[in-house]
This record gives structure tokens, sequence and C-alpha cells, in this order.
């Protein structure tokens, strides 16, 4: 792998992880288009490292009140939330450590992705279309928060999207557009931390995986991470999900005629 194509990759990764389009669909899907070598699942996984870095950044203050509620148990609206994210980053986690060989084998098709960005881009127009959106975060209910992540235990399938999906089940769940993005973000964190740490082992036993290339495509993950977090709060406050939908689409389908003419 390249500097560039480093640079490329950790771009895609940054504005793909919080914008509902799949990073992980982006991943695998560049370097076949490009006859790039697969940088594989551990290149991946060190991205996310990336934008975990970005999500903790752009959230800190956040999260320092999350945590000193959870501390004092359901007493506040912040405990509340904190200890409903800890209860909805358990079936993502489960899951993903259950298929984590697919999710680098067979899950990695070109076909079963280009699939599920056009199925998940359905599922996120009808739920912004019919979610009745009047739930802030705060107003957040437990078994609302466990579905979302169940949902989120679908995204080990490069094309779902883990933002697309908790998106689209906040949204079905009546929250406002900004409440499921926000809710997402939080959710992102112990999810992404997990992942690295499953992975940390490898790059131990492995050392010469982490060069400049590698280094460098963590740091623009986590840079353009964050400029995609404030820009897609910003976005949603004024505006819907259409966009990425039908970016989706697109991109389902010039995958779908590609892999067919090649």
């Amino acid at each position: 792998m390249t500097l560039w194509q480093a640079i490329v990759l950790g771009l895609v990764q940054g504005m793909g992880e919080f914008l509902p389009i799949s990073s992980s669909a982006h991943l695998v899907l560049i370097p076949w288009i490009c006859n790039w070598p697969d940088p594989g699942l551990t290149f991946d996984i060190a991205l996310h490292v990336g934008t975990l870095v970005s999500v903790v950044a752009y959230f800190w203050r956040d999260w320092l009140q999350l945590v000193r509620g959870g501390l004092k148990g359901f007493k506040t609206p912040e405990g509340k939330l904190f200890w409903f994210i800890v209860a909805a980053s358990i079936p993502g986690a489960g899951i993903g450590f259950l298929l984590e060989h697919k999710a680098e084998t067979v899950f990695r098709s070109p076909a079963l992705i280009a699939v599920m960005l056009i199925v998940m881009g359905i599922l996120l127009l009808l739920a912004d279309r019919k979610g009745s959106k009047r739930t802030g975060l705060t107003g957040i209910r437990f078994a609302t928060s466990f579905c979302i992540g169940i949902s989120q235990a679908l995204a080990i399938i490069p094309g779902v999207s883990r933002s697309g999906i908790t998106m689209t089940a906040g949204l079905f769940a009546g929250l406002t557009r900004e409440a499921t993005a926000r809710f997402s973000f939080l959710l992102s964190v112990p999810i992404i931390f997990g992942a690295a740490i499953i992975k940390v082992p490898k790059l131990i036993a492995h050392p010469d995986m982490i060069n400049a290339p590698f280094a460098v495509g963590v740091i623009v993950a986590a840079l353009s991470g964050f400029a995609s977090i404030a820009v897609l709060l910003r976005y949603l406050q004024s505006r819907d999900f259409t966009p990425f939908v039908w970016y989706r689409f697109g991109l389902g389908v010039f995958v779908l005629v590609l892999g067919f003419f090649r």
C-alpha cells in the first residue's frame, strides 16, 4: 500500500464512518474498483481507531457528563443514557465476535455489498419519511436504545453501515434526525474500541504492519472524521437524508454493473 492509497482510504473512512454510506463498504470497494491490493480488515480496524479518536475528541464533554452520570446510576438523564449505551453495545459486540471470520471473507463480496447499499438506502428513505421525529436524545427509552443496539449488529456486513442502520432504527423509533445521529455517534465509541482491542494482539505479533502509510491513514481518518461529524450534525438541523439515499443507490448500481462486465 502506497502513501497516496493510505490517504485516500483514510479520507474514505473518516467521512464514511459517520455519514450513513458505510465506510467498511468503501474500504472494500475502492481497492476493488481501482485494482489496489486489499489492505485487509486489520488496516480497516486501524482506520476505525482514527475515527474513534475523532468522535471522542468531538464529544469529550458529553462523555464526561455521561460517565459522571453513569457512576450515579439512573438518577440523572445522563446516567440513564450512559447505561443505555452500555446495554445497546452488547448485541453488536457479541455478534461481531462470533462472525469475525465471515467479516474477513464472505462479507467482503462486492456483489453483497452493492445489494446491501441499495437495501439499506430504501430502509433509510422509509425511516426518514415515516418517522415521527418527536423524541430528543434525553427522551430516549431503554427499549429504543437496545433495539438500535441490536440493529447495529447487522453492520458487520459492509454496505449496511453502522451509522446508517442505527440512524434508520432511531428514525423508525421516533427520534429526531439530530438525536438519532448523536446517539449513533456516541454508540460508536464502545463498539469501535472493542473491535480495536481484539486486533491489538495481531498488531503486536506483526509490528511490521505499522509503517508510514499505516500511520498516515489513521491520522487522516481522525481529522476527516471530526469534520464529517460537525458537518452532518449541522446539516441535519434543517435537512433530510435524501442525498445519502441517492448516493447509496448510485454506488450500489455502479458496483453491480461493474461486477457484471468484469
